[in-house]
């Protein structure tokens, strides 16, 4: 009898990553005759999940969370989690208005539920806001600890690092956006709020190639990164 082994649908971001590590579990999975089947834990089906006896038939999903935490429970059980959103109130009340755009008779999320009505729409929107996933999937364990014999082995078998040598092909770079160590303003006037962190990152793509260029150049490193320009079968770096 055929096997089947089952991933999750995620959300936007996270389903980038999904698309890209589907295919390579397909793969191993179709080699030992193991079909792979998907199912919808994305915010949006979570959320149009519990609101399901709200929903008209046409657009009501079924709980396929509560599927798969029933499906862990058992020893055939196949399970590979795909990276997914935790899913902050903004998140989830952006979702929210995206679902209600679309037609879906939703209500909104409560700030200050006063009434039962609004009291039951956030104790449904709460259960599947934050790490609503992990305790499921894990049987209600989300501890990510180290086991207590995992520490003691560790504690009876210390790795200690042994002593530098000069020889180490090891090396830590860091490169500036400008040699001379300048700064450039790239937004002038920027309106915060107090007491707001403001933070931002920027990668260079061809700041990058340049970068692992000079490594692979580089006569020390050269051999550790011989390899970079043999990628997507001789490719340049990308």
């Amino acid at each position: 009898m055929t096997e089947a082994g089952v991933t999750d649908h995620k959300d936007e971001a996270p389903m980038l990553a999904a698309y890209s590590l589907k295919p390579v579990i397909e793969a191993f999975a179709s080699a030992a005759g193991v079909d792979v089947e998907t199912r919808d834990i994305s915010l949006a089906g979570r959320i149009l999940a519990v609101f399901a006896d709200l929903l008209p038939e046409d657009q009501r999903v079924p709980d396929t969370l509560t599927e798969l935490g029933e499906l862990a429970t058992t020893p055939e059980a196949n399970i590979i989690k795909l990276p997914n959103i935790s899913a902050s109130v903004p998140q989830l009340k952006a979702a929210i208005a995206e679902l209600r755009a679309l037609g879906y008779e939703l209500p909104t999320y409560p700030d200050s539920p006063t009434t039962d009505e609004e009291k039951d729409a956030r104790a449904r929107y709460d259960s599947v806001k934050g790490s609503a996933v992990n305790p499921v999937l894990r049987e209600g364990n989300s501890d990510r600890r180290a086991p207590a014999a995992v520490k003691n082995y560790a504690k009876s078998h210390p790795h200690r690092m042994g002593a530098w040598s000069a020889d180490s092909k090891t090396e830590v770079a860091v490169r500036l956006t400008e040699d001379d160590g300048g700064t450039t303003v790239l937004k002038k006037d920027l309106a915060v709020e107090g007491g707001e962190v403001v933070d931002a990152t920027f990668m260079s793509a061809v700041a990058l190639d340049a970068f692992l260029a000079g490594l692979k150049a580089d006569d020390g490193l050269g051999a550790i990164f011989a390899g970079l320009d043999e990628l997507e079968n001789g490719a340049e770096i990308r």
